[in-house]
C-alpha cells in the first residue's frame, strides 16, 4: 500500500539510472553489513549485507535504529560515545573513505576530557606534542606578551591534533562495517510513523528510528529542518601541516603575529610537523582555488615582510596540505533559530553550530556535543522508545546555553583580532595586549564537566 510522506525536500539532482551507476563507486568496500538488531537500539553483530547491486539496493527499505550522517569528527565521536554506552549505530558517509584531508586542530582541556571518556586519549596524546603556551607579536617582530597555560590554570592541556590521526583513531574503535561509504544522501522524508527516511545517491532507501546529522557547516539535514545558511563573517584563513624530515626545531607553544586586518600563527604539532595559518581580511570569500601550489603562493605573498620562521615553516609545507577557506558561523538566536532536533531527528557539531576557530572550540564543542548527546539518548532508550524524543529535546535545552555565547564569543575576538585601522591596531598592541589581556578569564570555557560514558 502506498505510504504518504511529509516534509520532503530533495537535495541534489534527480538519480540517474541504475545502469549509469558503477558499483564500484557504490561503496569503499564490496559488502559492506549492517547490523542484525538483536534489542531495540542494542549493540547487534552486523551479518546483513548491503550488496553492490543497485536492483538489490533500490528493492526494499533498509531499518536501523540510529543512522548518523556524516564520518567526520562530530560523526565519529557521536558514534563510538554510543558505542561506549552499548548502543549500536550505522554511520553513512558521502566520500569514498574517512576524509583526511585538512592540516590540524587545536584540543584544550575540555576536549581531551571527552576523548579520555571515550578511550582514546592516551593514543592520541603520545602521538602529539603538549603546547605549553603563547608567544605574542607584532608584524615586525616585537614581543607583546606571552603566558603559560598552566600558570593560568594547572588543570589546562593543550595540543595540536592531525585530523586525519584523530578520525582514524576514533573510526578504528568502532566495530567492523560501522561506516558506509560513498553514501551521498539526496533526500529525507519524515513518514506518518515518525520514522525517517533517507534516500541515497545510489539508490539505497534506509529508515532510521534516530537521525543525527553530522554533517558539516552545509548540513542538509540542517536545512531541511529549517536552519539558515552559515554566515561569512569577513576572514579567510589559509592553513597547512609543514614537515620537516629530521625535527622540527620550535618550543612547544604557540607563536601569534598581529598585523592590520592580517595574522598569521605557528603551532609545533610533533616532533616533525608544525602547523600554521594566515587569517585576511576580504569583502567576500572570493573565487575557489584548488591548485596547493598556487594557494601555498598567494600565504606566501601575504606575509612576505614578516618573520623569516613564518616564511621558512611555509617554504617546507607540501603543497597538498594547503587550504583556504572562508570563515563562517551561525548565531542560535533563542525564538528564532530552529531547536537543534525535530522528532527522532537532532543535530551534531558544526551541522547545528558552526564557529569560526579563534577560540579553538569548534572541535572540542563536536565532542562535548557527541558525549552528552550519547548520554541522554542511552538513558532515554532505557526507560522506552517514547522517551527518545524528550532526550533530543533535553539535549539541545543543555547545550545551548553553551553554544550560543561561545559562538558570539568567537565572532568578537576575531573582529578584533582583524582589526585594520592603524590608530585601533597601535592600541591594541600597545595597550590592550600588553596591560589589559588576561589569558585566566580567555581560557574559563574549557572548564566543562559531564556524566561519564
Amino acid at each position: 500500500m502506498a505510504k504518504r510522506y511529509a516534509s520532503l525536500l530533495l537535495l541534489n539532482s534527480p538519480l540517474p539510472p541504475p545502469s549509469s551507476l558503477s558499483p564500484s563507486r557504490h561503496h569503499l568496500q564490496p559488502r559492506i553489513s549492517f547490523p542484525q538488531t538483536q534489542s531495540f537500539f542494542g549493540v547487534g553483530t552486523r551479518t546483513k549485507p548491503i550488496s553492490a547491486s543497485m536492483a538489490e539496493a533500490q528493492s526494499s527499505v533498509r531499518r536501523e535504529d540510529i543512522i548518523i550522517i556524516g564520518a567526520g569528527i562530530a560523526g565519529l565521536s557521536t558514534a563510538l560515545s554510543l558505542h561506549r554506552l552499548g548502543v549500536g549505530s550505522l554511520v553513512v558517509e558521502q566520500a569514498e573513505s574517512l576524509r583526511t584531508g585538512g592540516t590540524s586542530l587545536t584540543l584544550f582541556k575540555n576536549g581531551w576530557g571527552v576523548l579520555d571518556a571515550m578511550g582514546v586519549g592516551n593514543d592520541l596524546r603520545s602521538q602529539f606534542t603538549e603546547i605549553k603556551g603563547m608567544v605574542i607579536k607584532s608584524e615586525d617582530g616585537r614581543e607583546l606578551r606571552s603566558f603559560r597555560f598552566k600558570d593560568e590554570d594547572e588543570s589546562q592541556e593543550v595540543r595540536a591534533v592531525e585530523r586525519r590521526i584523530l578520525l582514524e583513531t576514533l573510526a578504528n574503535q568502532l566495530p567492523t562495517n560501522s561506516i558506509r561509504f560513498s553514501s551521498k544522501l539526496v533526500k529525507i522524508e519524515r513518514n506518518e510513523t515518525g520514522e525517517t527516511l533517507l534516500e541515497l545517491e545510489d539508490g539505497t532507501r534506509l529508515s532510521g528510528k534516530i537521525v543525527i546529522g553530522c554533517d558539516g557547516i552545509r548540513s542538509p539535514v540542517a536545512k531541511w529542518m529549517g536552519f539558515s545558511e552559515p554566515t561569512y563573517v569577513g576572514h579567510c584563513a589559509f592553513r597547512g601541516l609543514c614537515f620537516f624530515p629530521e625535527r622540527q626545531p620550535f618550543e612547544p607553544r604557540v607563536d601569534y603575529i598581529y598585523g592590520r586586518g592580517l595574522r598569521a600563527g605557528y603551532v609545533p604539532v610533533s616532533p616533525t610537523k608544525v602547523y600554521w595559518f594566515i587569517c585576511y581580511n576580504s569583502s567576500s570569500p572570493g573565487p575557489k582555488i584548488t591548485d596547493p601550489s598556487v594557494l601555498k603562493k598567494l600565504a606566501r605573498e601575504m606575509v612576505k615582510n614578516w618573520s623569516s620562521e613564518l616564511l621558512n615553516i611555509i617554504d617546507q609545507t607540501p603543497d597538498d596540505t594547503i587550504i583556504r577557506t572562508p570563515l563562517v558561523d551561525r548565531w542560535l538566536w533563542p525564538a528564532i533559530s530552529p531547536p537543534a532536533s525535530s522528532g527522532g531527528v537532532v543535530l551534531v557539531g558544526d551541522a547545528w553550530h558552526p564557529m569560526t576557530p579563534n577560540l579553538g572550540q569548534g572541535a572540542c564543542c563536536a565532542l562535548e556535543d557527541a558525549v552528552v548527546l550519547a548520554r541522554k539518548l542511552s538513558d532515554a532508550l532505557k526507560l522506552g522508545p517514547d522517551s527518545v524524543e524528550d532526550a533530543l529535546r533535553s539535549y539541545g535545552s543543555k547545550r545551548w546555553p553553551r553554544i550560543f555565547p561561545l559562538t558570539i564569543r568567537a565572532h568578537l575576538v576575531g573582529s578584533i583580532l582583524q582589526w585594520d585601522n592603524p590608530v585601533v591596531c597601535s592600541v591594541r598592541d600597545n595597550v590592550i595586549i600588553p596591560k589589559l589581556v588576561r589569558l585566566g578569564p580567555m581560557l574559563e570555557h574549557t572548564n566543562f564537566e559531564f556524566e561519564p560514558l
